[in-house]
């Protein structure tokens, strides 16, 4: 196949796969609002889908013992989304309020899960160590997403600490529920669902084999192809949600929304892989990307905390710092 017809089937796939993934979370989000889920789980529901070409992409990279192009597209992706998301968010607001206990439990959550992905890449941690430490503390904050406030009301933990996570889960989901109103959804919507799943996965696997075969015939580092091409456009359909809630006034769901996301890719795009088909020996490419994510995550939620928000400098700090993480990583691979 000659360049050419590989830079078309990568576009192509692309496209599909973005199209697709859009049309996955609208009909989740239907089919969720249909069952009664809570916002929060919508929240993450819509996070999982949106998620699917990065994960399907690391997945395939990784079946193919490319640790550089899986590892780089879900860590990659997770850099991308905090200066695509979070940053352009600010930038295009201008000013987002956030409840600081959100910040604290969704950041706490990110920086633990950020942490236990560098320690499995940089081979401190096993993969399957890693899972585990990463579900001791995902699996908890899920329930507790999930639960409602009357079960979240009668946890043996003492009054101060209830309070707290009651206020908590209730801030969170008002910044969702501003940003998810689905309708209803029917069968229909299911089986559109299902269907689109299959061209979500087969489109992601067509372009991550079409980037990577370009990549080698042109000599791009894998690193470069996993961590800043692929990543960037399977994190595309976040990128736009984010700036549309934003010119509506609603970026303050998008802290949410972006953390749960980069949470469910180190998780179904990393960690759950790699203890099936290993993760190879460290490189320095990977460890930096990887520390990349970690740093990226700690100044997000730093820059949000310390101003109860984001403003529109802080969005530009975010966009700055991705911008070096790209030129860092493109000079010295």
């Amino acid at each position: 196949m000659s360049d050419a017809l590989l830079a078309v089937v990568f576009v192509v796939a692309a496209t599909i796969s973005l199209f697709a993934s859009w049309v996955l979370v609208a009909s989740l989000e239907r089919v969720g609002a249909r069952v009664g889920l809570s916002e929060s789980a919508l929240g993450m529901l819509a996070a999982l889908a949106a998620d699917a070409p990065e994960i399907t992409a690391a997945v395939t990279a990784l079946a193919r013992n490319d640790t550089h192009v899986g590892a780089g597209v879900v860590l990659g992706s997770n850099v991308f989304n905090l200066a695509a998301l979070i940053g352009l968010s600010g930038v295009i607001a201008g000013q987002i309020a956030l409840h600081r206990r959100v910040i604290e439990l969704a950041g706490a959550i990110a920086l633990w899960i950020s942490a236990a992905a560098l320690a499995v890449v940089t081979g401190t941690l096993t993969p399957l160590a890693g899972l585990l430490i990463v579900l001791a503390v995902f699996g908890p904050y899920l329930a507790i997403l999930l639960a409602s406030h009357e079960r979240l009301a009668v946890l043996r933990l003492p009054g101060s600490w209830r309070a707290w996570l009651l206020r908590a889960v209730s801030e969170e989901e008002m910044e969702l529920e501003v940003a998810i109103h689905p309708p209803r959804g029917h069968l229909r919507d299911a089986a559109l669902a299902a269907g689109t799943v299959t061209l979500v996965v087969g489109a992601s696997i067509a372009m991550e084999r079409a980037a990577t075969e370009l990549g080698t015939r042109t000599g791009v580092a894998g690193i470069v192809i996993g961590a800043l091409v692929l990543a960037a456009v399977t994190s595309l359909p976040n990128a736009v949600a984010a700036a549309y809630l934003a010119r509506r006034g609603r970026g303050a769901a998008v802290l949410s929304t972006s953390l749960n996301s980069n949470a469910l890719n180190i998780l179904a795009g990393l960690l759950i892989p790699t203890v099936i088909l290993g993760i190879g020996a460290p490189s320095s490419e990977t460890t930096f990307v990887a520390g990349s994510a970690l740093a990226m995550t700690a100044l997000a939620l730093g820059l949000s905390y310390a101003n109860s928000g984001l403003r529109r400098g802080a969005g530009l700090t975010l966009i700055a710092a991705y911008a070096a993480f790209a030129g860092v990583l493109m000079t010295t691979s």
